[in-house]
Order: structure tokens, then C-alpha cells, then sequence
């Protein structure tokens, strides 16, 4: 296969992935909403079902602001705080004593705050569902629908 055969495979795939993403998401929900059909189900036991589909991320620029406000709404412990710190061969006890004695040892550690992506999902899924806001200015959220087909 040649280089110009790949891509050209590749891009017919991206874009067929698009089209099953556009009928999936917006076309299939909208007709079955204008039929007010929420789940259609066939004398076979298949259906096509529109479910609700939710995601979130918290930008760079925003992360501060978004952890400040996760923390003023009692929800600061979705806040992920790791601190990692790396030893050479032979550094097993000085591993355990820093375990112990954190930045005693003189070894700067490497901090990394965040979000577990699936958590904050679940958390905009909760607070979007029951009504409550979430600060869009900070943290980017979706809502959509997904066209879910059952097979027998």
C-alpha cells in the first residue's frame, strides 16, 4: 500500500467516524425527539434508545479558579494532589525515609494536582441532571444526546 493509498483510507476513515458521530449525536436524536420517541423498540427485541451523553475538562488557563470553586462547593476531594519523587539504584532506604520525612532529605519532589477525567464527568452529570450549575467560564462541559442501538 502507498503512502497516497493510507491517507487516502485514512481520511475516509476519520470521516465516515465523523458521519457515524453526527448521525449518532444530532441527527437520530433530533427525529426521534420531533417524534417525541425517547426508545423504539422492534418485535425482534433490537432498539435504538437516545441516552444522555456528558464531559467535561478543566482548561490550563482555568485550573485554579476551577479547583477554587470545586473546593467552595464541597467538592474539593475529587481533587487529585500526587507527589512523586524519584530514587536512583541503591536508594531503597533513603526511598523509605523519605516516605517518612517527605522534603527532609533534600530531594525536590514533583508535584501534580488534578482531576481524574471520568470524575469530573460523573460530577457534571450529577450537578447538570439535578439541577444545579456548573461555572462554564472554567470548567467546559457537555451535554448532548447519543443514539444507543441494541442488538439481540
Amino acid at each position: 500500500m502507498s503512502q497516497i493509498d493510507y491517507e487516502q483510507d485514512r481520511v475516509e476513515s476519520i470521516t465516515q467516524a465523523d458521519a457515524a458521530k453526527t448521525l449518532s449525536q444530532f441527527e437520530i436524536p433530533k427525529m426521534m425527539e420531533e417524534m417525541h420517541i425517547t426508545k423504539l423498540k422492534l418485535k425482534d427485541g433490537e432498539s435504538v434508545e437516545i441516552k444522555k451523553i456528558y464531559g467535561a475538562s478543566i482548561p490550563q488557563e482555568h485550573q485554579e479558579a476551577a479547583f477554587t470553586w470545586l473546593r467552595e462547593n464541597d467538592l474539593g476531594d475529587i481533587i487529585k494532589n500526587d507527589i512523586t519523587v524519584t530514587f536512583g539504584r541503591g536508594e531503597d532506604n533513603k526511598a523509605s525515609e523519605y516516605a517518612t520525612l517527605a522534603q527532609g532529605q533534600g530531594f525536590e519532589p514533583v508535584q501534580k494536582i488534578g482531576v481524574h477525567p471520568q470524575t469530573l464527568k460523573a460530577v457534571v452529570r450529577e450537578r447538570l441532571e439535578s439541577g444545579q450549575e456548573m461555572p462554564s467560564d472554567i470548567i467546559k462541559t457537555y451535554a448532548g444526546n447519543s443514539t444507543k442501538i441494541t442488538r439481540r
